[in-house]
């Protein structure tokens, strides 16, 4: 494995393309029904992406660009934010499920779902890598989930043992019909104006299909055909050919600026979520 001075995340890191794996993203980290039913039932409105579509999508990306390239006060003062609103979210007596947000196992799991997001855009716009630079990136992405509750211990020691954590954790994968509505849903742009969904709706809808791997596409009942993974792969290769042309500190800016508009929250004393 190469030494970890040799390794910077701002390689690894496609820029605007990344945000088609989103909606993926959020189906897979949904499958285990606890997490499922968690966001579900929130009684956090102001963290509900259907009412609230602009200030999730912003603290979604805050977390992620806090954790993987925020410093530790950065990452203290989210947790904290964090903590705050994940008060409130646990299971009563008629939930289906059994479930709490401070769980570490839960934790865990979205985070494993944020990894296998990072590592797949990465591979699907920059190009593949070679096996230190995978192990150096599965190292430092444990910080998805060591930036909450999950101890450093708990993130799997390396690749071969994640890859028996995801298989183990993709048996779990479920979608009852309430949390299936809410995701499909997100897919199709419900949240969004429907002006805003004319072009866009389609796209999200492809890319989410696409990236979504066969497990979670099956247990959603997402269809999928030749036809549509052509279509992926022309998508595809577009954003590869965005993103290779674009030079870093460009594909960098999203993540400088919002990464700045975090610590400016900080300073002001402002909601981080």
């Amino acid at each position: 494995m190469r030494k970890g001075d040799d390794f910077d995340i701002r390689d690894h890191i496609p820029g605007p393309a990344g945000f088609l794996g989103s909606a993926a993203n959020v189906i897979m980290q949904l499958g285990w029904p606890e997490v499922g039913y968690g966001v579900l039932e929130s009684k956090v409105d102001s963290g509900n992406v259907m009412l609230h579509p602009w200030k999730r999508l912003r603290t979604t990306i805050s977390y992620l660009v806090v954790a993987l390239f925020g410093d530790e006060a950065d990452r203290a003062a989210y947790r904290e934010a964090v903590n705050r609103s994940h008060v409130p979210v646990h299971s009563g007596p008629d939930s289906p499920v059994r479930y709490n947000a401070f769980d570490p196992g839960l934790q865990l799991w979205v985070a494993a779902c944020l990894y296998v997001g990072v590592r797949d855009m990465r591979l699907a716009f920059l190009g593949p890598m070679d096996e230190a630079t995978e192990d150096a990136l599965y190292a430092y992405c444990s910080r998805l989930g060591t930036s909450l509750q999950v101890p450093q211990d708990r993130w799997p020691a390396d690749r071969v043992a994640f890859a028996t954590y995801w298989a183990e954790g993709l048996a779990r994968v479920r979608y009852d019909e309430p949390v299936r509505q809410h995701l499909l849903a997100i897919v199709d742009l419900r949240m969004i104006p429907r002006w805003m969904r004319w072009g866009n709706a389609s796209i999200n809808r492809l890319a989410t299909a696409g990236f979504l791997p066969p497990e979670f596409r099956d247990a959603i009942g997402i269809a999928w055909t030749a036809k549509d993974q052509k279509r992926f792969d022309r998508l595809i290769g577009l954003g590869r050919f965005g993103s290779r042309l674009l030079p870093r500190w460009v594909r960098m800016l999203p993540v400088r600026l919002q990464l700045a508009e975090v610590r400016l929250r900080i300073r002001r004393g402002w909601r981080l979520t």
